[in-house]
Order: C-alpha cells, then sequence, then structure tokens
C-alpha cells in the first residue's frame, strides 16, 4: 500500500519538534547529524531542517577518496538545497594516529586478519560519531540517526558507531520506501540514481558487501516474499545480527 507521503512528512516533523521540546514560545534544542551525501543522511537532514532552522551537518570524510569526491559533493549539493549548515571533519589523519597506536596491539591479539580488517573499517563510523557527540554536546544539540529499516534489520550497521544516535526519524523506512520519499521532497537525483555506498574503501556498494539487493531485502520485509534461498540468507543475518539491535544484558 503506498504511503500518504505529505501525511508522513508532517507526522515524522511534528514528532522531530517534540523530541527536541520545539514549543510556539521555546525554540527548542538543535541537531547535529553526519551528512554523507547519501540517501539517508539527506532524508533525515531534510526532515530535521524542516522541523528546526538549528540542524548542523557535518561532512566526515575518512581515507577514501569517494569521501573527497563524490560523497563530498552531494553532500555540499544536499546542504545548499534545504539551506542546512555545514562544516567539515576531516578524520583521517586521526585515525591513522589511532591504528598507529593500536597497531602493535592487534597483531598481538588478534585471532583472524578478517576480524582485525573489519575492525580496523568498522573504526570509521566510531570515530564518526565521536565527533558528532562532541559537537552536539558543544551546541546543546541531540545527534539525529540515519540508519534506515533494510540495514537495520541486516545488521549493516556499526554497533557504538553509526548506531548510536539520540533518536531517528526514518528508522522505520525501508530503502525503497526512503528512495519513494526523496522523490516526493524533490531530492537531486544525484542521491537518488547512486548506488547506496557507505564509502569505507574504494568501490564500496552495500549491496556488494551484503551479497543481496536492497529490491530483495525490501520484499521481505514489507511482504515477507521472496526466493528460498533470498529468504535463508536475510534470515540468517537477521538471527547473527540481532545482539546489534538488542540493549546490552546487564545483571541483577
Amino acid at each position: 500500500m503506498e504511503r500518504d507521503w505529505n501525511q508522513e512528512l508532517e507526522s515524522r516533523v511534528a514528532w522531530i519538534r517534540n523530541i527536541l521540546g520545539i514549543t510556539p514560545t521555546s525554540p527548542g534544542a538543535g541537531v547535529v547529524y553526519g551528512n554523507s551525501g547519501g540517501k539517508d543522511c539527506t532524508l533525515a537532514g531534510i526532515l530535521c531542517r524542516r522541523a528546526t532552522q538549528n540542524v548542523l551537518g557535518v561532512i566526515m570524510p575518512c581515507q577514501s577518496s569517494q569521501n573527497y569526491g563524490s560523497d563530498r559533493d552531494h553532500a555540499l549539493l544536499v546542504a545548499k538545497q534545504y539551506d542546512i549548515q555545514t562544516i567539515e571533519v576531516d578524520i583521517s589523519g586521526v585515525k591513522r594516529s589511532f591504528l598507529d597506536t593500536l597497531g602493535p596491539a592487534l597483531k598481538e591479539v588478534a585471532r583472524a586478519s578478517e576480524g582485525a580488517e573489519m575492525g580496523k573499517m568498522n573504526m570509521n563510523p566510531r570515530l564518526r560519531m565521536i565527533v558528532l557527540y562532541t559537537l552536539a554536546q558543544s551546541r546543546g544539540a541531540f545527534v539525529c540517526g540515519t540508519g534506515n529499516r533494510s540495514e537495520a534489520q541486516m545488521g549493516y550497521f556499526t554497533k557504538w558507531g553509526d548506531g548510536a544516535y539520540d533518536f531517528n526519524p526514518i528508522a522505520d523506512l525501508t530503502v525503497s520506501e526512503i528512495f519513494d520519499f526523496l522523490r516526493f521532497l524533490g531530492a537531486p537525483d544525484a542521491i537518488i540514481n547512486k548506488a547506496p555506498s557507505a564509502g569505507l574503501f574504494e568501490g564500496q556498494t552495500d549491496e556488494g558487501e551484503m551479497g543481496i539487493s536492497y529490491a530483495d531485502i525490501d520484499r521481505f520485509l514489507l511482504s515477507g516474499e521472496g526466493d528460498s534461498s533470498v529468504v535463508e540468507k536475510i534470515v540468517a543475518r537477521q538471527r547473527a545480527s540481532a545482539h546489534k539491535r538488542m540493549k546490552p544484558p546487564t545483571y541483577g
């Protein structure tokens, strides 16, 4: 069933304003979010900007040339079109310093090279979250999450990285719904037409890394249908990543 995107826009903007404490007599808190020039952060940024003028988008390139090229270009394009204040914080040097410090210990304790490499890649979103929360605290603002339902169910996010935020206005939307919403909002074609990518390394795409298309993921999530091999893969990923979607267990 097709969503009423105008109603979705109104209700989500009202929800954000309520979280920020915006009232007729109070401007409420502001918002800080990571602007990578991708589909999800574009939608989240637009919704936040509709809710308040006090929005800061942060571009955070880290080593990948794509971060310094098309990602930055698209992030700035969105910022200009929707009048979102934007700054850039290059974290490449921070990561290099961190790896120089951590490298010897990592070599000593890592059980598998694959795990060590994934740990290094996941440093990018975790370092970005440090930047976002530091900036947000300095402004008395909230950090907006930019993850979608499809990626959450596949566990395709970094725990305590892009999986950390104060609120998320798009968490219930699948990737296909994200694109539909963006088209309704008149988002740039450059955002809508490019292959979704976390930009973690050269040539990386979300679908290539997961080994399954968003169309197949969304079909299963929205209708429960799909080829048996695809469904098995999705369910396996859901089970393996369940810990990412749960509050950590505590004793007592």
